[in-house]
């Protein structure tokens, strides 16, 4: 627990949130900055500004841009201007409308020579010419500084704190410290640039975690400029801080530096009014899916569509660092055990990762192109009284024809689109070695789509929102994920999914959960077992859902969902309060204190969710901790269950987080156990 011997008042402070992604997309962290944006504009109001790079073409579609409104920042900006360089200040036009300071790299570069003989200097830190990104990560870096320096001259009074993520932001704060400004420091690393590299390259990396030879590897992966911007950072940083437990652990061995607190990433939960909203939507995009799928297996529609069950995996095309080798393993297995015990589901696994395409797949069009042409007959058979009559010969021609269009001699494709590398690609390859070829025997297909989902996609017209409302359960078994947005957003729109220990949401969900299965939250242990028990328990998993019975997965659907509350910023912001009152008690002893009264710091203990109602309190090992399933389930009568009783009990049992004290925090917005928001004064 933390505690404060002074109030704090936060109109003596201005925060500045510094960033490579702030009204620039490049990866996840866009994300984390993009969603926390609201509740940060909402506690800091006019003292909240966000740094970030000037890309033309995201101000023009992205941001509003004003004058500065306050004397201080606008005297500023004028003599960075006036001295060579180009600030931009506007509004970001996402939730919340914040403050956005933007940089133009470019505009600078001629100072690029002269501030990488500066960085050798003071830190002995050479930057090659070739390495444009690290390039940029310079003329950023001495910008940032320059701005916060300036900033700091022109007042004495506010108290300024700067928090940096990533080590392309991270020179800034580097040169913060050595010039001795007047700002509190946070310095926050999502992933590690070696852990990335290393995870990739096939090691046992967490159980080798304290071997490693750092400065070497990361000299052997030509990346050791980067690696020491991103280690100084960390070190110099007066807060030092990961987004999960795991990347702690990776950080204290790689960077050499233990965080002093956890900051786990959130997202903005948006409740339904009617309770079921949620499954509602579920239904009406899983029929949108069915679609896609009747037209993709054409010909071969020999399985029932309302006994068919749609996983999926998606992010970056990491095949190895994401978990899809280990999940095509277990398809393969699963199939295998739905085959011997003469189940009538099937199971269809998407995969969603961009890889290089150079079209559509010309039959994956052909499908789809079928399947409208048939819902049109089926359409005009359905409203007229006399086909014979009302239909000519051509009519019939056509119908024939269309008929005709469905048989097809070749299997359905497994690839919707044609890959430019296809014989050395990843997932078709597994694909190949298992056999899993969409055949009819098969109870598991397969559907690897390597694009992001579009709702203007001539294929698969569904963003990636709708589609992953629509899908059964997300399948995420990654070895290194130091977050994990895409189970996070499976949670909060109520679709149950499978992670990881060795990801900061398993771990977060491990920490909270008393039972994380029963809530569909399956967390698979990557870090004490080898591939192929790993490989066994992510087969047991799917194969105990596939078991369930539909009003289960539905009951499974409303504790997945209730969940929800624990993933947003309103409560996972206040880990970010700490790390920043941590940062002011840092720089400035005198005026602010704070105090540990725990031996670790990197705790993010809040309240852990009860075993449901419903689930016996100690499974037989045979059982799955999942409803489990019994024929008469199906009948409503054979099961007591009140989900509004159920939702109360789990509540009443939720524990309550620390919440800091403010002075001024009449904005400020904490969530009860219950979801409700109040402002309270308690700590």
């Amino acid at each position: 627990r933390h505690s404060f011997d002074s109030f704090f008042d936060l109109e003596d402070a201005v925060l500045f949130e510094i960033a490579w992604e702030v009204a620039n997309k490049v990866g996840g962290i866009y994300t984390v900055i993009q969603t926390k944006a609201r509740l940060t504009a909402e506690e800091w109001g006019e003292n909240y500004f966000l740094v970030g790079p000037y890309v033309e073409s995201n101000v023009r579609t992205q941001v509003e841009l004003i004058e500065p409104p306050t004397p201080i920042l606008r005297r500023t900006i004028d003599k960075m201007n006036s001295r060579g360089c180009k600030i931009y200040f506007g509004r970001w036009l996402i939730e919340g409308s914040p403050y956005v300071i933007l940089i133009d790299v470019g505009f600078t570069a001629w100072s690029l020579d002269t501030w990488k003989s500066e960085l050798w200097d003071i830190s002995g830190i050479g930057v090659p010419w070739f390495d444009r990104e690290a390039n940029d990560a310079v003329l950023f870096g001495f910008l940032t500084a320059w701005l916060l320096g300036e900033y700091a001259a022109q007042s004495e009074e506010p108290h300024i704190v700067a928090h940096f993520h990533e080590w392309l932001a991270g020179l800034g704060l580097v040169l913060c410290r050595q010039r001795q400004l007047p700002v509190a420091t946070i310095f926050t690393t999502h992933a590690t640039l070696l852990g990335r590299y290393l995870c990739a390259g096939n090691v046992d990396f967490y159980n080798k975690l304290s071997e490693f030879n750092v400065d070497k590897e990361a000299g052997d992966r030509q990346i050791y400029h980067r690696y020491c911007i991103e280690r100084a950072a960390a070190h110099c940083a007066h807060v030092f801080s990961t987004v999960s437990k795991i990347t702690a652990i990776e950080a204290e061995h790689l960077l050499k530096r233990k965080p002093d607190i956890i900051t786990p990433n959130g997202l903005n939960v948006k409740k339904f009014s009617a309770m079921h909203e949620f499954q509602n939507l579920h239904a009406q995009s899983k029929n949108r899916i069915q679609e896609f799928v009747r037209g993709h297996f054409y010909g071969h529609l020999d399985f029932n569509l309302d006994k068919c069950l749609f996983l999926f995996i998606a992010g970056r095309y990491e095949f190895s660092n994401k978990g899809a080798d280990l999940f095509l393993e277990s398809l393969a297995r699963l199939n295998y055990l739905l085959r011997v015990s003469h189940s009538d589901l099937t199971v269809i696994a998407f995969f969603i990762m961009p890889a290089r395409t150079n079209n559509f797949n010309v039959e994956t069009l052909k499908g789809q192109a079928v399947r409208k042409q048939l819902c049109v007959f089926k359409y005009m058979l359905g409203q007229l009284p006399d086909v014979s009559k009302m239909l000519d010969k051509e009519d019939f021609t056509i119908m024939k024809r269309a008929i005709f269009a469905t048989q097809r001699q070749c299997q359905p494709p497994i690839c919707t689109h044609n890959m430019l590398e296809d014989a050395s690609d990843p997932i078709l390859n597994s694909v190949r070695r298992i056999g899993l070829f969409n055949s009819s025997s098969d109870r598991v297909k397969i559907i690897f789509h390597p694009e992001f989902l579009s709702s203007t996609s001539p294929l698969l017209p569904m963003d990636y929102e709708d589609f992953v409302r629509g899908c059964h359960l997300g399948v995420f078994p990654s070895y290194y994920e130091p977050w994990g947005y895409t189970p996070a957003e499976c949670t909060v729109m109520g679709i149950p999914s499978i992670s990881t220990n060795l990801s900061g949401f398993g771990c977060f969900m491990e920490e909270h959960i008393a039972d994380p299965s029963a809530y569909g939250i399956y967390i698979l242990d990557r870090r004490f077992r080898g591939v192929d028990e790993s490989c066994n328990q992510l087969t047991s998993f799917l194969f105990q859902f596939c078991k369930q019975s539909r009003r289960q997965r539905i009951i499974q659907r409303n504790r997945t969902e209730r969940l929800s509350d624990l993933l947003d910023w309103r409560y996972l912001g206040r880990y970010y309060i700490s790390a920043r009152h941590m940062a002011l008690a840092k720089a400035f002893p005198d005026i602010y204190q704070y105090e540990l009264n725990e031996p670790t710091s990197v705790s993010t203990s809040g309240f852990r969710y009860p075993r449901p109602a419903s689930v016996p309190p100690s499974p037989a090992l045979s059982r799955h901790s999942s409803p489990h399933h019994s024929e008469a389930e199906d009948n409503d009568e054979d099961e007591s269950y009140d989900e509004d009783l159920e939702a109360e009990k789990d509540r009443v049992n939720i524990r309550q987080p620390f919440v800091v004290p403010f002075k001024n925090k009449s904005s400020l917005f904490v969530t009860n156990g219950d979801g409700e928001g109040d402002a309270t004064e308690k700590n």
